[in-house]
């Protein structure tokens, strides 16, 4: 799920940005093109925690930019086949409900949803157990298991299922404390 790994990435740093501050410039560029993406193969990059180096800088052929070579540490997020996930429901509707555990969008349908669990529709749509102990509905935490992921170039998304022991409503904003 989580990871922390070492990337490389080539940066482009305009002439204006150098002098005593070239190291911070270079730092704070990183930073702000790589949190919050996304790379096929690692998953969402959330946090940059350090550098590892920085290499010399190669000028470009017919422009003022130089490219420095960039090695730097950082936390990734990306989901396995078959890890269990506490999400929080964003939206129910009646062929099953969305969830988010953190950038993650995960889709539960309703064949993986418990068999007891009936849709309710109304102001504030539910699945239902039939004697009325567990309801899931938008803003509640739910434990579930990803059985399948797609992966392009702006978001991760996964199916999941609650259907399988210790899966399901974990908290529920509409019960009493």
């Amino acid at each position: 799920m989580f990871f922390h790994i070492v990337l490389e990435r080539n940066m482009q740093l305009h002439p204006r940005f150098f002098g005593q501050n070239l190291r911070e410039n270079l730092v704070s560029k990183l930073i702000k093109d790589v949190e919050g993406t996304i790379s096929g193969r690692h998953g969402f990059v959330l946090a940059v925690t350090g550098i590892e180096s920085i290499g010399k800088g190669l000028i470009r052929d017919g422009t003022p930019f130089v490219t420095f070579p960039v090695k730097y540490r950082c936390v990734v997020f990306r989901p396995f086949e078959g890890e269990v996930l506490e999400a929080v429901v964003t939206r129910v509707v009646q062929h099953g409900f969305f969830a988010e555990a953190g950038p993650l969008k995960i889709f539960v349908s309703n064949h993986c949803i418990p068999d007891d669990m009936e849709y309710q529709a109304g102001d504030m749509p539910t699945y239902t157990k039939s004697d009325g102990s567990v309801r899931i509905q938008e803003d509640c935490e739910v434990r579930l298991k990803v059985f399948g992921f797609s992966i392009d170039a702006t978001e991760i998304s996964c199916v999941g299922s609650i259907k399988e022991r210790f899966l399901g409503l974990i908290t529920d904003p509409g019960a009493v404390a």
